[in-house]
């Protein structure tokens, strides 16, 4: 949305309202995500919030061991419940405690390369993006990514974080086999043959098997993607997402709410030489969109206008880069997010009731909907287990209340037969997990054997997996 030029849209919705020409634009404050640990753990505990500021709490002791030994350690010792937190880029309540919490930010890095085989050893506490990098330095790259890489590769299993792509699997479905230490301090190798039933479990857990430290990625010979990007009509993209689903490696797209656009975005394998990197514009895009939100909010047809006539000579743009570089953007003003993934066929019907439900009643919104497919799987707790998937995400922005939008978007959701991501808002309990998932007893079994005291449980947990 690098074209969405400030000047214009200034001048298009002054021309629109006289309101807007004496408005004010609020500061807005963005934050970018810390990509280092911290040194030592620290002192004494301190309140703990996520990224967006949603979750939070005030846990008793904190640690951040540095290998396996010293995790047992603390497993055996410390204050229950006991919670792992990555990046802290989750909005349901998986990581908040008034016991332990964890960090394994000392837990990173990869070993164990294996060139033939397109393998390596990636420990729990590396982020995405560190993954990324030090694969490439090797030769090597994870299939696909999500689009945001900041999350810790333990937090992205537990959660079940994808990217984009018909025929192409969620994170989890890289994983070859799993270290984990269990709350007894005990630790466990498992993979398809070895102690199959908790690699199932352990692939998406939510962090409630036991303390994941490492994962085995399948990966490929490092590659290259061309990125397109345009706009479209949604209309138009949504009657053409067989085609585009069938014809690219990745295909995605973002509804503008109140603007009846879309952007379309596309990745497709190439040799072409790298372009030169450019400043990602994401983030000013979407600080313009809620220029037009405050000004004209007030009045949906002329923020409409606004915003197409700003969008009428968007071009079309290419970039050519490694994979690892053009799936994953900056994700600088900060959100909260409900995700929810549906069978392919019933994503579009889905969709448009959520645009007449935002503009009929005007919802006070700015971030764009996110409409992204994803291929089965066959992993337990997985929201893609056994069914072609498009996961449809909206956000509201950070300083905002979101509960009065989201509780009108989320029973969409459930009329299409959606299982909401499990790292971002939902109000589902434990006997709607039970109907969505036909392996949640196989699941809870593996949970009891492996933690029978609960030390991974809060009662958010309890409520979530319907644990007494």
């Amino acid at each position: 949305m690098s074209h969405l030029d400030r000047r214009q849209l200034l001048k298009f919705a002054t021309a629109a309202s006289a309101i807007a020409a004496t408005g004010t634009i609020p500061e807005i404050v963005t934050r970018a995500f810390a990509d280092e640990a911290p040194a030592k753990p620290a002192a004494k505990p301190l309140p703990w919030h996520n990224w967006s500021g949603n979750q939070s709490s005030n846990p008793v002791a904190r640690y951040a061991p540095a290998n396996e030994d010293e995790l047992a350690s603390i497993l055996k010792s410390t204050a229950t419940p006991i919670r792992a937190v990555g990046a802290g880029h989750s909005f349901s309540p998986l990581v908040p405690t008034d016991g332990t919490l964890l960090t394994l930010d000392r837990m990173a890095g990869i070993s164990n390369v294996d060139r033939a085989m397109h393998q390596a050893d990636v420990a729990a506490g590396t982020r995405l993006a560190r993954m990324s990098e030090m694969l490439a330095k090797v030769g090597m790259s994870v299939d696909n990514l999500p689009d945001i890489n900041k999350q810790s590769l333990a937090g992205a299993l537990a959660t079940s974080t994808h990217g984009a792509g018909a025929r192409l699997g969620a994170m989890p479905t890289f994983v070859q086999n799993m270290r984990l230490v269990t709350a007894s301090g005990e630790v466990i190798d498992c993979d398809a043959r070895k102690n199959p039933e908790i690699f199932q479990a352990a692939r998406v857990s939510l962090g409630s098997l036991g303390i994941v430290t490492s994962a085995r990625m399948q990966a490929r010979p490092l590659f290259k993607l061309k990125r397109r990007t345009w706009m479209q009509p949604v209309e138009e993209m949504l009657e053409r997402l067989p085609e585009l689903e069938k014809a690219h490696r990745n295909f995605e797209f973002y509804y503008i709410p109140f603007s009846g656009m879309a952007l379309g975005i596309t990745n497709d394998e190439t040799d072409e030489p790298e372009t030169p990197a450019q400043p990602n514009p994401d983030d000013d895009a979407v600080l313009q969109l809620k220029m037009l939100q405050d000004w004209l909010g007030w009045a949906p047809s002329l923020r409409r206008w606004a915003i197409q006539k700003a969008m009428a000579d968007y071009p079309v743009e290419e970039r050519v880069d490694y994979s690892y570089r053009t799936l994953s953007t900056e994700r600088g003003v900060r959100f909260n997010e409900m995700e929810y993934h549906l069978p392919r066929e019933e994503a579009p019907d889905a969709l448009r009731k959520i645009i007449k439900t935002i503009e009929d009643n005007n919802i006070r919104v700015f971030f764009p909907i996110e409409f992204r497919t994803i291929a089965a799987d066959d992993i337990w707790l997985s929201p893609f287990y056994k069914r072609d998937t498009v996961s449809i995400a909206v956000h509201q922005f950070h300083e905002w209340d979101y509960h009065a939008y989201f509780a009108q978007i989320e029973p969409i959701h459930w009329a299409h037969h959606g299982r909401p991501h499990w790292g971002k808002v939902n109000t589902l309990k434990a006997t709607d997990f039970a109907k969505l998932y036909p392996k949640w007893n196989d699941f809870q079994k593996v949970r009891a054997e492996l933690d029978p005291t609960g030390k991974f449980l809060t009662p958010q947990m309890k409520m979530m997996l319907g644990v007494a």
